[in-house]
């Protein structure tokens, strides 16, 4: 092979070269080391702190910020238990408890549970790849910005008493400008476009990294769980976020342009055709925010229970057909808007088939523990209790399936039991337990047994306390979206005991978040396996440094750290076995390796891009563009839209690269 680059092949990302030279194998030697660190470093200071486009670091950004958003949506929850833990209070005015389930509603949903996620997968992706970084790393950053100015943006009006206010779901024409006049919608519509930029650039970003960034001799069969889920919402929002940003801004048009896409009145909108769009995106998105934690558990909880998951193809499988049966659920939420009966018939079907691949999990977690020699750790507390939870939500869930009991229930506390199951039980349970998992790995330490302990049994009791009285109070007929109820309604009792439970679970929060910031100061030093894990992130120090992997490693089964004690590895060949400290050696410059799609071999050598401040400029530009949008200062506008164009054209300039020209010191293995 020649030693100079040829040209990229049509549909190439940007800066791809084809393997232009052999690729070298062997050990690095701490020469080599340092030379790697002085390429991938980033810049320390705040020059680095914006320029940055380290996975790891944008990683551990989302999982600040979402968590920052839990706290937030926290208090705004419970000061709605506040004001309904007794009847006819007044802690809240009629308007106030609007905006506040409002926002505490999209908080949660849009601005932690995906976000979090997200935070999760961008710091390990790359780890459990065996690669350097995410295949775009300035793209990557753009997403972060931009989650962050959309979260700002969503809450500027908020503190003014001009939030969002017409639930999370936003139905028309109670949000139309007639019925709502301030500029609370204006808000909520803009902000959530901007929102979905960030989602869309994200889901882009984890769809090619699966598709040419995993290591050598990873194939599609042997990559974990946790990226299954990941990848299937990522596919799926790049469906799912066009149908709600296309509505926010036809929503928004109507307000402000004077269109009639929802308006009934005189202009031939249809008022149910945002319930349409909304709904396609929003049931799907149920599964967004849960099939990545669910990837969470199916990596995590295996190596408690000391053994490989139990149907780890099943599971995979599932992971893909349930979000595809997810897109075709959606009227499940509009059973009581009149919609023709075969309709009724067919999505109530799909609604309760989709139970079917959810409890292929269920199974294979069960059959994993069953099967297994569990370690009792607090990770494994928060993964075994979550699978509680899962079947406690699941069954509510086929319950609304059946069209005319939703009819029953579709309005009342049931649903809203439900939904918290879900969204809490099935979400915030696996992130905290996944957060106690791979904290050694972000920090190099480890988080305290003992208040890991305290901190679930306050949480687990706390969310079951809390949210279980709200199927009761569903099945005596209490009604979503009400800010108080009369004494003699029979829903005192119920009620009372809800909130009690809501300030136990945040005081489990709470907990957790106090060993969060005692462990980071003082926590004992973690190693670089604490818990003696079998998959790659697991096989380099902690916390990682800035290039990840000195050496390129080269995959041979699902369980690298593990082979020499599985059975089913153990008498494999030596060529057939994973090479994790001979593999492959890249450093002439900021490079990476591409592989191929399927099989995992190795196909290409990405050029990766420098630090930048380009997608910080970009994404504080797009935010200001939509405050401008909002207070219709259109020369101001233009100007940020200038700003917008000029940091693109500074994101593609062209510029010469750091380039070693003698390649890294390797000893030849």
């Amino acid at each position: 092979m020649s030693d100079t680059p040829i040209s990229a092949l049509p549909g190439d990302p940007p800066g791809t070269v084809r393997l232009s030279r052999p690729l070298q194998r062997g050990t690095l030697d701490e020469e080599g080391r340092k030379r790697l660190h002085e390429i991938w470093e980033t810049e320390p200071g705040w020059r680095g702190w914006l320029s940055t486009v380290d996975h790891k670091t944008i990683g551990l950004r989302y999982l600040v910020t979402a968590f920052l958003f839990l706290v937030i949506g926290g208090v705004e929850a419970l000061i709605m238990r506040i004001q309904l833990a007794q009847p006819s209070e007044t802690v809240l005015t009629p308007g106030q408890y609007d905006q506040l389930f409002t926002m505490h509603g999209l908080t949660m949903i849009f601005l932690y549970a995906m976000p979090v996620l997200s935070g999760f997968s961008n710091y390990l992706w790359p780890l459990v790849f065996g690669a350097r970084d995410m295949v775009f790393p300035r793209l990557n950053a753009l997403s972060y910005w931009t989650y962050l100015f959309a979260g700002v943006f969503l809450y500027l009006s908020f503190p003014l008493g001009q939030g969002a206010n017409d639930g999370w779901f936003n139905y028309v024409p109670q949000s139309s400008l007639t019925y709502n006049p301030g500029p609370n919608i204006d808000v909520y519509a803009l902000g959530m476009v901007l929102l979905g930029v960030s989602t869309t650039a994200g889901a882009a970003n984890f769809v090619v990294t699966f598709i040419r960034m995993r290591a050598a001799g990873m194939s599609i069969n042997r990559v974990p769980v946790l990226v299954w889920g990941t990848l299937t919402i990522s596919a799926a929002n790049l469906l799912a976020v066009p149908s709600v940003s296309l509505a926010f801004f036809m929503l928004w048009m109507d307000r402000r342009i004077g269109t009639h896409f929802f308006d009934v009145t005189g202009g031939g909108g249809r008022a149910l055709m945002w319930q349409h769009l909304f709904w396609v995106f929003a049931h799907p998105w149920v599964y967004v925010v849960v099939l990545p934690a669910m990837g969470i558990v199916s990596d995590a909880l295996p190596v408690f229970c000391r053994r490989p998951l139990v149907g780890y193809g099943a599971v995979a499988i599932s992971t893909v057909v349930t979000m595809v049966i997810g897109f075709v659920v959606w009227i499940h939420h509009m059973f009581a808007t009149g919609i023709p009966p075969l309709a009724l018939a067919f999505f109530g079907s799909a609604s309760m088939i989709i139970s079917i691949p959810s409890a292929v999990g269920t199974f294979a977690w069960i059959a994993t523990i069953w099967l297994g020699r569990p370690v009792w750790k607090v990770p494994f507390f928060f993964f075994a209790g979550f699978v509680l939870l899962f079947v406690i939500g699941g069954v509510s869930g086929v319950m609304t399936a059946a069209v005319p009991l939703d009819w029953q229930l579709t309005d009342t506390y049931f649903i809203v039991a439900h939904l918290h199951y879900v969204l809490i039980g099935i979400n915030v349970f696996p992130v905290v337990g996944g957060v106690y998992y791979w904290f050694p790995k972000f920090t190099g330490k480890m988080m305290s047994e003992r208040l890991g302990r305290v901190a679930f049994w306050l949480m687990f009791v706390g969310f079951n306390v809390g949210f279980f009285p709200m199927h009761i109070l569903g099945l005596l007929g209490m009604p979503r979206r009400i800010y108080t109820y009369a004494p003699d309604m029979g829903w005192s009792t119920a009620n009372l005991i809800t909130s009690i439970g809501s300030f136990i679970f945040a005081f489990g929060i709470l907990v957790f978040l106090i060993d969060v910031a005692y462990s980071l100061k003082r926590g004992p030093a973690a190693g670089n396996n604490p818990w003696d894990a079998g998959s790659l992130e697991w096989s380099i120090p902690s916390p990682p440094p800035p290039y990840n992997f000195a050496v390129l490693p080269i995959v041979g089964s699902r369980h690298p750290l593990w082979e020499t004690r599985m059975e089913d590895e153990a008498d494999k060949p030596e060529e057939a076995r994973s090479h994790l400290d001979d593999g492959y050696l890249l450093g002439q410059g900021k490079e990476a390796l591409g592989t191929t799609a399927v099989s995992g071999k190795p196909y290409v050598i990405l050029k990766m891009p420098g630090d930048s401040y380009a997608p910080f400029v970009l994404g504080l530009a797009a935010a200001l563009f939509f405050g401008a949008l909002l207070l219709q200062w259109w020369v101001f506008g233009g100007i940020v839209l200038a700003v917008c164009v000029a940091a693109i054209i500074g994101w593609m300039w062209p510029r010469r690269e750091l380039v070693q020209r003698e390649p890294i010191p390797a000893r030849e293995g």
